[in-house]
Parts: structure tokens; sequence; C-alpha cells
């Protein structure tokens, strides 16, 4: 509980630096009405990447994957992409970032609804081949996303370019107090599931032996996984490597098996992270460069790590 506590004061001290830096009697409410929904925003978007690729590794059992490798954010990509073209960037699914998130939100659970059904409808399946689908599943979004950028006016591309790379200096604050209602849920819903969880941890064999129905399980958290990375991507970006990250570290630093505290510790060190290095690139690297190309140079980097140490 020491390093938690630890950690918990530290990310706190940094939003209350990051909030209070430069701040006068005359300008309090300007900078504060633009910092905080900022703030909120990297923190729930870090929330929420490191509470779905926790419960991904667990339901896959494999430490180095995360709920990239079933193609979300490249369907989120390929979703703006396509409004873009048929709808233009002046539509109201574009002008309007509750519309475009609701739509995307829908669009996306609806999907994975939809294929994870159909998939776990099979006698005979397992998690490792829906990986796959995912896999395919990605490749043909991002072929779809090429291909219809290529048709869009290059006066409208530049619209489209904010939903294709995460980018934590222009975070869309507009929806932010939308996302708390079903970030909250989807996080109550998940430690409910936290001893079962547990359990799923030891391997699907030996939590279908202690009474775990796993398809229910992994159908159940699939879908909060959907939820968890709509929300994350419509508000920062795609993120690729971050939730690799954080997950590897928290269960490095606590080898604790009991998922109602790894969600609680991963968050406050996903927290921790985030907005530190937000307050680092901006205020001691001056903006010359970005923390998605951080987190993916550390995040790419790590996972060879992982692989070179058989961690699989």
């Amino acid at each position: 509980m020491l390093k938690l506590t630890v950690i918990a004061a530290v990310a706190l001290a940094i939003v209350a630096v990051f909030l209070g830096q430069g701040l006068t009697p005359d300008n309090y409410q300007f900078f504060l009405s633009r910092r905080i929904p900022k703030i909120l925003a990297i923190a729930m978007a870090a929330v929420a990447i490191s509470a779905s690729s926790l419960v991904f590794q667990t339901i896959t059992n494999n430490r180095i994957l995360t709920p990239s490798i079933l193609g979300f954010d490249s369907l989120y990509v390929m979703l703006q992409t396509l409004i873009v073209a048929v709808f233009g960037s002046a539509s109201a699914m574009i002008a309007n970032p509750h519309l475009n998130f609701v739509v995307c939100v829908v669009v996306m659970t609806g999907l994975s609804t939809a294929l994870f059904s159909l998939y776990f409808r099979r006698r005979n399946n397992n998690v490792f081949t829906l990986l796959l689908v995912g896999i395919v599943l990605g490749s043909l979004f991002e072929s779809f996303s090429s291909f219809f950028a290529m048709l869009i006016d290059p006066s409208e591309f530049t619209v489209l370019e904010g939903a294709m790379f995460a980018s934590f200096n222009n975070v869309n604050s507009e929806i932010v107090y939308w996302c708390t209602l079903p970030l909250g849920l989807c996080l109550l819903y998940l430690s409910r599931l936290a001893s079962q969880l547990d359990v799923m941890w030891l391997g699907e064999d030996n939590a279908k032996s202690l009474g775990v129905d796993t398809r229910a399980l992994t159908l159940k958290v699939m879908m909060v996984v959907a939820i968890l990375i709509s929300i994350s991507t419509a508000l920062v970006g795609p993120v690729l490597f971050f939730g690799l990250i954080v997950v590897s570290l928290t269960r490095e630093m606590y080898r604790n098996y009991h998922h109602r505290f790894l969600l609680v510790a991963t968050s406050l060190l996903a927290v921790l992270l985030l907005v530190g290095g937000q307050f680092m690139v901006e205020k001691v690297l001056n903006f010359n460069t970005t923390i998605s190309i951080i987190i993916n140079f550390l995040g790419g980097s790590y996972f060879l790590f992982l692989l070179a140490r058989n961690k699989i």
C-alpha cells in the first residue's frame, strides 16, 4: 500500500502543478477553464487504456497483448475517414463533437457485439483465433482508411489528421464530461467481475475447473474493452503501446493478482505517467516532440525487451 500511496500522491502533485502553473487572481478563471477539461481528458484516457489492457491481458493470459491487436484503433480511424469522405468535413457528424462521439461509440460497440456474438456461438473456439481475426480486420480497416483518404480533398484531409494520430495537446475537451458516465460504469462493472478475473489469470482450463464460465466472461470483458477503447480513442486518438507499458510496470511493481487492486494501481500509474509525460513535453522539451512519439518508442523497445525475456 505504501507504493500505491506514493504513486497517488505524486500523481496528485503533478496534476496540481499542471493546473496551477502561472495562475494569478486575474487569469485563473480563463486558464482553469481550459486546463481542467484537458487534464480530465488525459486522466480518463489513461484510466481507460490501462484498465482495458489489464483485463484484456487477463482473458488472453498473455502479458504482451493489448486491445489494439483487435483493430479497435483502426476501426475508429476508418469511421472518421468514412464520415469525412461521405458527408464532408463540414457535416454535423464532424463539426459536432458530441454527435461524432456518440456515433463512433455506438458503431464500434455494435460491430464488436456482432463480431463477438457470432464468434462465441461456435462450440470449438479460443481467444487466439479471435485475435487472429482481429489482426486481419485491423489490416482491412487500415486499407479502407488509406483508400478513402486518397479520395478526400486535401483541405478536408487536414481535419481528418486530428483523428488519425494521438494528440495530447489538443484533446477533445468538449466530450470529456460525456465520457465520465460510461467510463465509471465500465470500471464499476470490471470491479464486479474482479473475482472471476482473478481466477481467469490462472488459465482457461483452471478457471473452467473452478466454475467460471470463461466464454461468457470473455464476451463480457471484450464488450467493456470495446467501450473503453472507444472512449480513450475519441478523447486523445489511437495510442498503441501505452497500455502495454503501464500494465507491465504495474505487474512488476506489485506481486498481486487481485484485479480490484490492480485496476486502481494501474490507473494511478497511468495517470502519473501520462500527465507527467505531457508536462515534460510542454515545459521541459518545449513541444519539440510529442508524448505519443515517446510512448511508441519506449513501448516498442519494451515490447522487444519482454519478448527477449520470454514473457509471452
